[in-house]
């Protein structure tokens, strides 16, 4: 990741349009009518529904898909008190997370009050207009008794991310490394050193969870939380552990099974990792500094399972997994809270979309070939397009479930439909494309089979059932890539075309072949010899109607493939020239872009024919 300076950071929020978010218009407004419409006269219609029916407010605005980030700035990021003015950029940033991950707008609201009495009014005053709050850089304990008494007396979602944001991620994070490690989590050892709104909550969801409030150990800014200190307030007493014979750091971790580590940097050493139990899971979350950091720890023993806040290491502990479909999931079910029901099913969602095989999007984000669940990946990346419909949906059940939706989803696989939609994954053109193949699979040929991007999409389009995968390759490397992946290969073919028992085959495509080109001069032994190539025996078991399409180019220039396609295939009679299409997807519309790698300066006979095409 290219280093951050101030310079690159100031230019990026001033340039252009300052700022990071803007509103945007959602109907029409080029005519007079359009604007009646949209104000007076017009608007007046749903105001009168919205008096008669409070809930239409969901039908007739935007409150259904909008959420306030609001803060009074008195623990911004690591900055501290900085006023709620100064806050405004991170506020502004929440938003365009919201957006860009789950298509939610925001309004960021900076309440200049560091009163939770006045503070909470201010928010209960303007909370009709939104479907939800995102409580954000409140600093603690104040934070607890503001989101306590706001969820007490809105019946919207209400959720201080700073709290349950980083407990849910690293809730799931901790569920996955357990299971790496081998260990349940009723029985771990586990030292906390912070007591801030983020550690309390991270404990509290880990005691859920299982995990033993006896086998835990809290540490503040002056030592051991422990019960002959009299310092404590409420938060901090219920985690005061027996133990009144340790008092630092270093005397706690010995024997540990875990380091939750919210509090600053470098604070952590490697001696203390040496002193923990076998395969110590270590969440190093300060930021930007961690309490050790990932190279320290991995070289002070070789079974470390370690987590950071930060993007360049591995296992990520990033909020962004999190609260933009934790909110997604309330907003669609009309929640009136965001209750611990919603709260374990993310955590479980999230745990287990890391175990499932990774999109390439994914590894081609982060420049790797097979992310693969285990000690260097047990959190899903927050770039990983499934995570809008894992967890929305989880959260969307857990609220009807547990009796606080007012609004039913009828249908999960719609849903899941309008979800990846709605984030330009899907359209309405691709959706009749997989019904269409589902309806009907084809003999589908994968030219490379020992990549993982090819074997990975094969093995997806024979889950998703739009066809029926062949893969072209060796078979002892497929299985062996496979096994690596975690992957299963059932239900799939493949074909060892340079193997002997392929001999038959290979020798009855060359003679097609050589007949075909027999006026270019081809003969029977070159075309033999072409057969061992994966482009040439593919394309020829669709010519010969053994296969119904032919996937090909992670190897070959697309000029190459052309070539062969043009040579074995062949362009039908009524045709002089080919082309291509590439099918473009906005989340506005579709477009056909044709030719666009082919005919350069085409003439209009070569234009008529792309189009009949």
């Amino acid at each position: 990741m290219a280093k951050i300076t101030k310079e690159a950071a100031l230019l990026y929020h001033s340039q252009g349009k300052p700022g990071k978010i803007e509103v945007v218009p959602t109907k029409p407004y080029s005519t007079q009518t359009d604007l009646s419409l949209a104000y007076s006269p017009g608007v007046a219609e749903p105001c009168l529904e919205i008096e008669k029916n409070p809930q239409d407010a969901y039908k007739y605005t935007a409150k259904g898909n909008l959420v306030a980030v609001i803060s009074n700035g008195t623990a911004v990021l690591g900055l501290g008190d900085i006023g709620a003015l100064s806050g405004k950029p991170v506020m502004e940033g929440k938003g365009l997370l919201f957006k860009i991950y789950a298509g939610i707008d925001v309004f960021d609201i900076e309440v200049d009050e560091k009163d939770p009495d006045k503070f909470i009014e201010a928010v209960k005053a303007i909370a009709p207009t939104f479907g939800g709050i995102n409580l954000e850089d409140i600093k603690a304990p104040e934070c607890f008794e503001i989101e306590r008494r706001l969820k007490e007396e809105l019946d919207i979602p209400v959720m201080h991310d700073d709290q349950h944001g980083t407990a849910i991620i690293s809730s799931a994070g901790l569920l996955n490394a357990l299971e790496v490690a081998g260990k349940k989590i009723e029985d771990v050892k586990i030292v906390v050193n912070g007591a801030g709104a983020s550690a309390v909550s991270c404990t509290k969801l880990y005691i859920t969870l299982g995990a033993r409030l006896e086998n835990i150990v809290m540490l503040d800014s002056k030592s051991v939380i422990s019960n002959d200190r009299t310092d404590l307030n409420d938060q901090k007493r219920y985690f005061a552990t027996n133990r009144t014979n340790i008092h630092t750091l270093e005397e706690a971790i010995k024997g540990a099974d875990m380091f939750l580590g919210l509090s600053k940097g470098d604070v952590l050493n490697q001696d203390m990792v040496r002193s923990m139990a076998p395969s110590p899971i270590v969440f190093a979350l300060a930021n930007p500094t961690p309490e050790i950091s990932y190279e320290a720890a991995m070289a002070s023993r070789p079974d470390v399972l370690m987590a950071t806040g930060r993007s360049d290491y591995p296992n990520q502990i990033n909020n962004v997994i999190g609260f933009p479909y934790i909110f997604r999931g309330a907003l669609d079910t009309q929640a009136k809270a965001i209750n611990e029901e919603m709260k374990l099913a993310a955590v479980h969602a999230i745990a287990g979309l890391a175990k499932q095989p990774v999109p390439d999007v994914v590894n081609e984000a982060y420049k790797v070939n097979n992310l693969t669940f285990g000690p260097e990946y047990f959190i899903p990346k927050p770039v990983d397009p499934r995570l809008i419909t894992e967890v929305s949906i989880a959260v969307a059940k857990a609220a009807m479930q547990s009796g606080v939706a007012r609004k039913n989803i009828d249908s999960w696989e719609d849903y899941q439909v309008r979800l990846r939609e709605l984030m330009g994954y899907e359209s309405k053109l691709t959706r009749q494309l997989y019904d269409t193949a589902r309806r009907n699979p084809q003999r589908v040929v994968f030219a490379e089979g020992v990549h993982p991007s090819m074997l990975k999409a094969a093995i997806e389009a024979r889950s998703e059932g739009i066809c029926h995968p062949i893969l072209l390759g060796n078979d002892e490397r497929i299985q062996k890539l496979a096994d690596e992946l975690d992957l299963s290969l059932e239900g799939v073919e493949i074909i060892n075309l340079r193997h002997d028992r392929e001999a038959e085959r290979r020798e009855r495509y060359a003679h097609i072949l050589a007949e075909k080109r027999a006026r270019e001069g081809a003969t029977f032994h070159e075309a033999n010899d072409k057969m061992f190539e994966r482009n040439y025996f593919g394309m020829m078991m669709v010519e010969t109607g053994e296969a119904d399409a032919f996937i090909t180019g992670i190897y070959t220039r697309y000029s190459n493939t052309i070539k062969v396609a043009k040579e074995v295939i062949g362009i039908r009679p009524e045709y002089k020239h080919f082309g291509t299409m590439h099918i473009l997807n906005t989340k506005k519309r579709t477009y056909f872009l044709a030719d666009t790698l082919i005919n350069r300066h085409p003439d209009t006979d070569t234009m008529i024919d792309i189009a009949k095409l």
